[in-house]
């Protein structure tokens, strides 16, 4: 069971926190929640009576050892959120609205994998839980001769428009769940890139999360590429007899 932190009533500021954290974190908490609390060295968004919720918009990567450290002692949350639609607003210098358009570009569950990538252990923890957020989101842009990427305009913030849809995982077959249907076993990653409809890339870093969270195992190759077979423990039902063969 989690244990209670003996230092969970110490207070810490909110100046640094990013519009779009804010934002989550107000819309997310609830009445008897305390904030930015600090719990055995670490400053945590939320406790909600023995759980702790960790709201992160950026790289998972930048609190891998706070989530692996909470974890061993604590229940926690981890909230993340993905745009599934966003509106890229314009602005000079001086914060003038200039313009206001939508992205083209549409968040799907097929990038927690990206993140996933720095933590793909945790989620098989019986203390850890993700809770994926989909929001409308505005991103806020100025100019900048330094941002060659996107020709001279900087992204400065991201602001929250609205949470539109939630997703709960709380262990590997949570996420196995998601994976598409028609996802032959065995399977490689070009499989899986086709059937899930993403970049190789893409699909290398989920097989590697899904092997590395215990709901798939190596089993052999197809020519130079590994073959993986979704595990008992992944929650998905076996191949029928007769399915497709490596």
């Amino acid at each position: 069971m989690p244990r209670k932190s003996k230092n969970a009533s110490h207070h810490i500021s909110t100046l640094n926190e990013s519009p779009l954290h804010r934002a989550l974190k107000k819309r997310y908490s609830r009445a008897y929640d305390r904030h930015e609390v600090l719990v055995d060295g670490f400053v945590v968004d939320i406790v909600r009576g023995e759980r702790l919720i960790e709201i992160q918009t950026g790289n998972f990567s930048a609190i891998r050892r706070k989530l692996t450290a909470l974890a061993a002692e604590h229940e926690i949350r981890l909230v993340y959120p993905i745009a599934r639609e966003t509106w890229i607003v314009r602005e000079d210098a001086g914060g003038g609205r200039l313009g206001r358009r939508r992205s083209p570009k549409r968040g799907s569950l097929d990038q927690l994998f990206e993140e996933l990538v720095s933590v793909p252990r945790l989620l098989a923890h019986p203390n850890f839980s993700l809770e994926v957020l989909f929001v409308q989101a505005e991103e806020i842009r100025r100019p900048d001769p330094r941002a060659r990427r996107r020709k001279g305009w900087a992204v400065v913030e991201r602001r929250l428009i609205e949470i539109v849809g939630r997703q709960v995982f709380e262990s590997p077959a949570d996420l196995v769940a998601r994976l598409p249907a028609e996802l032959p076993e065995p399977f490689t990653t070009a499989d899986l890139a086709e059937a899930a409809g993403a970049p190789r890339w893409l699909a290398r870093k989920m097989a590697y999360c899904l092997r590395e969270m215990g709901a798939a195992e190596p089993v052999g190759k197809r020519g130079n590429a590994l073959l993986y077979r979704l595990s008992a423990s992944s929650g998905r039902p076996a191949a029928p007899a007769g399915g497709r063969k490596a």
